[in-house]
């Protein structure tokens, strides 16, 4: 069992329909769980609520305040709609009696790896340099403490590992958990928000970047191997960004698609703009 089924696990709660678990501070991002995780743990909630649907075809997912590292957590989940092929849920995940996420998702079955036909459109992959040749995700660069990084292989394009090399906000390169384990649909939704944001490219050492509000979009399910990343910002102002992204399989296919609207915020605390 791989590190991330055993901080994912949920079990039934004191009424039908919730759920209880642990948030657990492997995955934090300096001392905040990570969002990715957070909606990782909530996800499988909603997978327990709509057993024979079991893949978030759209998850979105508001902040409300950070989540509690090392404590245990419960989530509440209603069926809103159910049908043959895709359910309707919404969920609220619950620490220290206050509310720190509220989802809604869209539930079907994405089938097999590899079961889809091709796609009509498809966004292009960006090409990259082998992982081997791309250096890991460093918490010295970004200005912040990454326990993360114990449960995830991240590795990123050369040109875009240092502080504000890039020169724009982008950020691309490889992930796949340190354990070994294969990419799936659940892992997927973690792995969206597990990167480096994207104005570190730009901006350089940016600290802690907290989401405000993020949707991702299970395209496929992934084939075992890396995933390739690449996460972009077009829009920052008065000290929020919105950041688009993308996840693709070992086999090229896309299996992920994110937006987030997130906070730039300074190592210190305070707000980041260029310049």
């Amino acid at each position: 069992m791989s590190a991330f089924d055993d901080d994912t696990r949920v079990w039934p709660g004191d009424r039908p329909g919730r759920y209880t678990g642990t948030v657990h501070p492997a995955w934090n991002i300096g001392a905040n769980p990570n969002g990715g995780y957070l909606l990782a743990l909530a996800a499988q909630a909603l997978r327990q609520a709509t057993p024979n649907q079991p893949d978030a075809l759209s998850i979105t997912v508001h902040y409300l305040r950070p989540g509690l590292a090392g404590q245990p957590c419960e989530i509440d989940t209603q069926v809103l709609r159910s049908g043959r092929t895709l359910s309707t849920v919404r969920a609220t995940l619950v620490q220290d009696g206050s509310a720190r996420m509220e989802l809604l998702a869209a539930m079907g079955d994405l089938g097999a790896a590899g079961s889809q036909p091709p796609p009509v459109i498809a966004l292009p992959r960006p090409v990259l340099p082998p992982p081997e040749a791309c250096p890991g995700r460093s918490a010295s660069a970004q200005g912040v403490g990454l326990p993360i990084l114990n449960r995830l292989d991240i590795r990123l394009h050369p040109d875009q590992a240092v502080p504000g090399a890039a020169g724009e906000a982008r950020v691309s390169g490889w992930i796949r958990f340190a354990d070994g384990r294969a990419p799936d649909a659940l892992g997927c939704l973690l792995m969206a928000d597990a990167f480096p944001p994207a104005v570190f490219g730009l901006l350089g050492m940016v600290g802690w970047v907290p989401t405000i509000e993020l949707t991702v979009h299970l395209r496929g399910r992934p084939a075992p191997g890396w995933l390739m990343g690449a996460f972009w910002a077009q829009d920052l102002r008065d000290g929020r960004v919105i950041e688009d992204g993308a996840l693709w399989d070992a086999d090229g296919q896309l299996v992920a698609q994110a937006r987030q609207l997130a906070l730039v915020r300074s190592p210190d605390g305070g707000a980041k703009a260029p310049g």
